[in-house]
């Protein structure tokens, strides 16, 4: 029996995300095994439009966790609203503390955060744990322990079971390290910035009305500038910018607006460093392997 990963791929096609074969098949066996997706690379090659992608292919929603250096469990998964509970128990003055207690540690006083939120959907949603490797290790092992059994303890109300299972989604951009555990309970793939004819077809997919000879151009010359010695390569939201700044332009064969071609290359180029490298000698040469 084949791998139905085309069927993923075609899915993904449908709301404007042009897949490789490999990231297809990952994300087949993400939904068969009902497993968390690590995926890892580069930033800029579209590890956070897979979850976005994915929210829409099942008309699902998509919850969004950002992890960042200090990030703990009160801002990932639960928080009471304290300035409620201060009016609760004030405008309670004089009843019993227990019944107040009782009161304000309801659920009408729980704050969701992402975590507890995506367990508690009727339908399953996407779960994006964006950029997981800037969170602390500790924030990691907590993160292992809800994922793998999809349930939470709140001391106030007891042990929450998952209503449905969320189809998760964390990215890394390799800034530090993934403990071996994490990388044991998910599956894993690598996204690498996409080849020419796919990041033509990821243009023509999002810009319906730009020329598919244009897009084939612009596709070559990214990757051209992405072998240059840069200290930020640019990613494919980069690339559709300067598509769709060229388009506009009326632009129709890159050689033959080499100085329109220089000058817009800010779309692409998001550091002084690289600025200086990218010279219009530079341009130029690139723009003379682009068919």
């Amino acid at each position: 029996m084949k791998i139905p990963q085309e069927k993923v791929a075609l899915q993904l096609a449908a709301v404007g995300y042009i897949p490789d074969r490999d990231l297809a098949t990952a994300l087949w066996l993400m939904e068969s095994l009902k497993r968390p997706l690590l995926l890892e690379g580069e930033a800029g090659v579209g590890k956070t439009e897979v979850a976005r992608a994915l929210a829409l292919a099942y008309d699902t929603k998509l919850i969004r966790l950002q992890c960042y250096e200090g990030l703990d469990q009160s801002a990932a998964l639960y928080e009471w609203n304290y300035q409620r509970q201060l009016l609760a128990i004030k405008a309670r003055e004089g009843t019993d503390a227990s019944a107040v207690e009782e009161h304000i540690f309801s659920e009408a006083y729980l704050l969701e955060r992402p975590l507890l939120a995506a367990i508690r959907q009727s339908k399953p949603p996407v779960l994006l744990i964006d950029e997981v490797d800037r969170a602390d290790e500790e924030f990691e092992a907590f993160l292992l322990e809800l994922l793998s059994d999809f349930q939470v303890s709140i001391p106030e109300l007891g042990t929450i079971t998952a209503t449905t299972i969320p189809r998760v989604i964390l990215t890394s951009n390799g800034t530090r390290e993934l403990s071996d555990a994490l990388r044991r309970r998910c599956l894993y793939h690598y996204v690498d910035y996409p080849d020419v004819d796919r990041e033509a077809r990821i243009i023509l997919s999002r810009l319906p009305g730009i020329d598919s000879g244009l897009a084939l151009q612009i596709a070559t010359m990214v990757s051209l500038i992405r072998k240059e010695d840069l200290r930020k390569s640019p990613g494919v939201a980069e690339t559709l910018d300067w598509a769709a700044t060229l388009a506009g332009l009326e632009i129709r064969h890159l050689r033959d607006e080499p100085e329109s071609v220089h000058e817009t290359l800010m779309c692409l180029i998001k550091t002084a460093e690289d600025k200086s490298r990218m010279t219009r000698e530079v341009s130029d040469r690139l723009l003379g392997k682009v068919a």
